[in-house]
């Protein structure tokens, strides 16, 4: 059976973890005992289940009502299996929120319908923008909040989408929703029949799948180097194309040209192997591949370069100021580098220009920059190669930003 994984995101307290819990429970993917716990926790108030503490699962996030860390949880309908990442609203975890969604295929944005859309709303919509992820559900919960009434669900509809299409993102669909009453979750709500579309898990079931890029030149960033008996095995994922013994291929940086004698997978050997598969290669010759090289075709490979523009997204409370040293990463490849310019600062929730030609970004806030590494690295724009076309930066070993390249082609 196929399988999708998609993040659910939005602000603090419009209903990531109800919904959550609401599509397990109407899916019948929660055993008896963890319905029989909720029951005894939460004293089934009203004969209404608490769904939002099968998600909240730390104690610290019970006391306080929020969701802390990215949690993945698992459910199926009739068409395929679904991983979903409940990711923290909160502003203070968007560094987590992050984390979540470069793993997702797609996402759902909830919105509270009686508050409409919010600060965070807005800037985790930003962040799916710069991650790719171009198959979004909107979702307006707590319905039962505003009567059901569909002109205050035209009202938030319309104000969200207006901000999507500023960023490029074109919803699938705009569905009402009560995850709290079950309304249009699962089941077709009978209090909102001015709704035509298909009701939350209809929609998923029309989500693609991620496609694996076969058809692209053949990308293998190498992760790491064993030895074994007389062999020096190169390990990686292949991130696009394909790959088969006998091919001839290019190292960067090195540029050395070689022949592929073996492809290991799992103790195994292949003849081909092909985008998505972690594998490992032998070369005919005596070429010494390290961690943070890329296996490439000759004339197609990347752009090597040290010298690229990118958007960036700053996630850390500590200013940064132009010219700071960073250390950049980007697949298996790492070096250190620094923004000689910021062209524009901006507020990452309403994307207005706070500053031309800026020497700061704060935290939360996008930077359209210049970046220059101290050694050339392998890249592409990140609309041809995702892979190869995000990074992020470090601050002494932690994560202090995460950005797409946006203009790879040499000297800017």
């Amino acid at each position: 059976m196929d399988s999708l994984k998609f993040i659910i995101v939005g602000h603090v307290d419009h209903g990531k973890s109800t919904l959550i819990g609401r599509l397990l429970y109407d899916t019948d993917s929660l055993p008896h005992d963890r319905i029989e716990e909720i029951r005894r926790k939460t004293g089934d108030r009203n004969g209404e289940r608490e769904f939002a503490y099968l998600l909240d699962h730390l104690e610290e996030e019970r006391q306080q009502g929020i969701t802390i860390d990215t949690t993945q949880v698992f459910f199926k309908t009739n068409v395929r299996q679904y991983v979903i990442i409940d990711a923290p609203g909160h502003v203070e975890f968007v560094k987590n929120m992050v984390t979540g969604a470069s793993q997702a295929e797609a996402a759902i944005l909830i919105i509270d319908a009686a508050e409409g859309v919010k600060e965070q709303t807005k800037r985790h919509a930003y962040i799916l923008s710069i991650l790719g992820i171009s198959q979004v559900i909107v979702v307006i919960n707590k319905m039962d909040l505003v009567g059901y009434g569909q002109d205050r669900f035209n009202e938030v509809r319309d104000d969200i989408l207006r901000f999507l299409g500023s960023i490029g993102i074109r919803p699938i669909s705009s569905i009402p929703i009560s995850a709290k009453n079950g309304e249009n979750v699962v089941r077709v709500s009978k209090k909102m029949k001015w709704h035509k579309g298909p009701v939350l898990v209809k929609s998923l079931d029309l989500l693609k799948s991620r496609i694996i890029s076969e058809d692209k030149p053949l990308l293998l960033p190498i992760q790491d180097v064993y030895k074994m008996d007389d062999k020096r095995i190169s390990v990686g994922r292949i991130e696009t194309g394909n790959l088969a013994v006998g091919n001839r291929v290019k190292i960067l940086p090195s540029g050395q040209i070689t022949e592929i004698c073996s492809i290991e997978y799992y103790l195994q050997k292949k003849k081909r192997a092909f985008a998505g598969e972690s594998i490992g290669i032998v070369t005919r010759d005596s070429v010494f591949l390290n961690r943070g090289d890329i296996v490439c075709e000759a004339e197609k490979e990347p752009v090597f370069t040290d010298n690229f523009s990118a958007n960036i997204f700053w996630l850390t409370k500590e200013d940064f100021r132009k010219d700071e040293r960073l250390t950049i990463r980007c697949a298996t490849q790492e070096t250190s580098c620094k923004i000689i310019r910021i062209g524009r600062r901006m507020d990452s929730s309403s994307l207005e220009v706070i500053e031309e030609d800026a020497c700061i970004l704060k935290n939360l806030e996008v930077g359209e920059v210049v970046i220059e590494t101290k050694k050339p690295i392998a890249i592409k724009d990140y609309n041809d190669v995702q892979e190869l076309g995000r990074f992020v930066f470090a601050r002494d070993n932690d994560i202090c930003a995460g950005g797409i390249i946006t203009n790879s082609r040499g000297k800017v």
